[in-house]
């Protein structure tokens, strides 16, 4: 792409105009491991087999060890779907704690309301979770009917909430997921036909004239692509006005790039760059769009994950990065709950100390928010050297200036023991009272205090 695609891509995106369609190849850990052979071959050791294929191969590459166990150990699929389910929660109960960057790539872009997966994982969901409200809708014909969700009528009214379709279901216990081709083939016939919990609401809104796909990381099959293209365009493919985007890895590609570049001319195939690369340069150049859309008129949201800040953040979250990542996260994720907002909340994501221009709007925002929230812990503590120590520096030398609550220690720690805490910027908050989060999960003290300084400040402003 030419930086004048980026920049007329970047544009559609500020203005909601694009919707992400994730796949698979996006499930990329931060040490590289791809996530969804880590968990076909966790399938496979349930049942004493080893991986001997590119499970790259496929579309699905649990179900292509689930047909393995099939044919092999004379497994009914009835019965793999939660072996297939444990193998699956495993994989992502690991990767909890530093998900994939790709994900959390999409989702720092905050202009995505609209999101599809095609992977039965949630780790889409949790990535978005760390910036905003999340609102699942699982395709899943199978599943009770009291469970059916669909987008809500009143979807676009809700500015901080992302919402996220499931295209062919969640990891379950029972058949409530596409485990195989065949279920595939099946989720695929629900929603054309419109049968059982189809998620017509959502199709109906993929089809609007003025959205734009963009499919990153799917790799669907030659026939699948055909069929989910023609599904929410209302033209014939090849009378369609409106623009799509395909990354995927060149070897993923085979008929369906010939069909679409036959008959699709708006569908532009992208395979010069990895998927997980593509939605990094993504999110980069989005950021670096954003001042000029402030500009422009439209407000930047949060400072995290190295935007510009907003004012005056509410809470400024303050952790060591190569010890409490996790635990942070958790923390955010609750005060969302609570209903803080994008520009409520500075979250620095990043997975490595920051640079100098970075250091600058550090510094901004610790001398803007309201309130400084540090997260101890004894690991924390036992570091000799760490960027955390300069932010909590920079809090105490705001501190003198006081006249409210302002510095809001909380510890992570299982144990609640603030006097063991003595790194030496931590001294100054003595006297202070000390929250409790084990884990990153406030206790009901801690977090009904959360609460009463949200609306506080909030009165405030």
């Amino acid at each position: 792409m030419t930086d004048n695609d980026w920049r007329r891509l970047v544009r559609q995106v500020q203005q909601g105009l694009v919707v992400p369609v994730l796949g698979s190849h996006l499930l990329v850990a931060p040490d590289g491991r791809w996530l969804p052979a880590e968990a076909a071959a966790r399938l496979l050791a349930q049942h004493g087999l080893q991986p001997h294929e590119d499970p790259a191969a496929s579309f699905l590459p649990v179900g292509a060890a689930a047909a393995r166990v099939h044919a092999e150990c004379h497994v009914k699929f009835q019965d793999l779907y939660a072996d297939a389910s444990d193998a699956i929660d495993s994989v992502v109960a690991e990767a909890a704690g530093a998900l994939p960057p790709a994900l959390l790539n999409i989702a720092g872009i905050t202009d995505f309301r609209l999101l599809v997966t095609t992977t039965p994982d949630d780790l889409l969901v949790r990535a978005l979770r760390t910036r905003r409200r999340v609102e699942e809708i699982v395709h899943a014909p199978s599943a009770p009917a009291a469970e059916a969700r669909d987008l809500p009528a009143d979807w676009a009214r809700q500015s901080d909430t992302a919402f996220v379709l499931y295209l062919f279901g969640k990891a379950r216990a029972g058949p409530m997921f596409a485990l195989h081709e065949e279920d595939v083939l099946e989720y695929t016939h629900n929603i054309i036909a419109r049968d059982k919990q189809a998620p017509t609401a959502f199709v109906q809104a993929l089809q609007h004239r003025s959205l734009s796909l963009l499919l990153i990381g799917c790799s669907l099959p030659d026939w699948l692509g055909r069929f989910f293209l023609r599904l929410v365009n209302e033209e014939r493919l090849s009378e369609k006005k409106r623009r799509e985007w395909l990354v995927d890895p060149p070897e993923a590609g085979g008929g369906l790039v010939t069909f679409l570049r036959a008959f699709s001319g708006e569908t532009e195939v992208l395979s010069d760059m990895p998927p997980a690369q593509f939605a990094a340069e993504l999110h980069r150049r989005w950021l670096a769009a954003r001042p000029a859309a402030a500009e422009s008129g439209s407000a930047p949201a949060a400072g995290a994950g190295g935007g510009p800040a907003t004012p005056a953040p509410t809470f400024f979250i303050s952790y060591s990065r190569a010890t409490d990542h996790a635990r942070a996260r958790r923390l955010v994720l609750a005060l969302r709950e609570l209903g803080a907002t994008d520009e409520e909340l500075w979250f620095d994501d990043q997975s490595i100390d920051p640079g100098q221009n970075f250091h600058h709007r550090i510094a901004d925002g610790i001398r803007a928010c309201t309130y400084f929230v540090p997260l101890l812990s004894h690991e924390a503590g036992e570091r000799e050297q760490a960027y955390v120590f300069r932010e909590w520096q920079l809090a105490n030398e705001r501190l003198p200036e006081m006249n409210r609550e302002f510095v809001i220690p909380i510890v992570v720690d299982a144990e609640f023991a603030p006097a063991r805490h003595g790194a030496e910027p931590v001294r100054k908050w003595r006297e202070l009272d000390f929250g409790h989060a084990p884990d990153g999960l406030p206790d009901a003290t801690t977090r009904e205090r959360l609460a009463r300084l949200l609306r506080n400040a909030r009165r405030r402003a």
